[in-house]
């Protein structure tokens, strides 16, 4: 896909809002990409993550398990796994920190994928991977359908996705004025503290 035919998919879910935003990571943002309206959309879901598990197959073969962080990646990691034919799991964060529930595990050396719908920062990307390391697994590398900072975040493994943008983000301290005049949103899963 290209990235016109990604952002009209956004689009035509409704997935792409202008507004002011806090993003999981706590920056602010006049651009929000709710991965979950896109994903709604099983037919949606597919052609998107098929053109991603394309481009995962071409640069990280030998993928043996999907793993994906909760909230956010829970849909694209099934749907990435039902793509490249492997199981997929989630961890979720008990106590806040990302671990590994409902009877999943990693047995160890698996090839694992990280995959999230958007990485801004890197953060609960780092997270997962840090969990999956924990459970005996290899990441060998990680994918998302949105990269938000257009190939600046470093994973520390290679990294895919479906489409780069390069979306501002400010520190609460640092706001345009035009966005600081907005009403704020909190539309990411993550619980942020005031």
């Amino acid at each position: 896909m290209t990235k016109d035919e990604v952002l009209a998919e956004f689009r035509a879910a409704g997935a792409l809002l202008e507004g002011h935003f806090v993003l999981s990571s706590g920056l602010h943002s006049p651009t929000y990409m709710q991965c979950a309206r896109v994903l709604m959309d099983p037919m949606r879901a597919e052609r998107l993550c098929a053109a991603l598990a394309q481009k995962v197959r071409a640069e990280l073969p030998g993928i043996e398990l999907v793993v994906s962080p909760a909230m956010g990646g829970v849909v694209v990691g099934y749907e990435m796994g039902r793509q490249l034919g492997v199981p997929a799991i989630f961890t979720e964060r008990v106590e806040g920190k990302f671990a590994l529930r409902r009877g999943f595990d990693i047995a160890p050396g698996t090839r694992c994928l990280m995959v999230e719908d958007v990485v801004t920062t890197g953060l609960s990307s780092r997270e997962c991977m840090d969990t999956i390391r924990a459970y005996g697994g290899e990441v060998v590398g990680a994918a998302s359908l949105v990269d938000r900072s257009a190939g600046a975040v470093d994973l520390g493994v290679p990294y895919v996705s479906l489409l780069a943008l390069k979306i501002p983000t400010y520190e609460a301290d640092n706001l345009p004025v035009d966005l600081a005049a907005l009403p704020v949103e909190k539309p990411g899963s993550r619980t942020l503290k005031s």
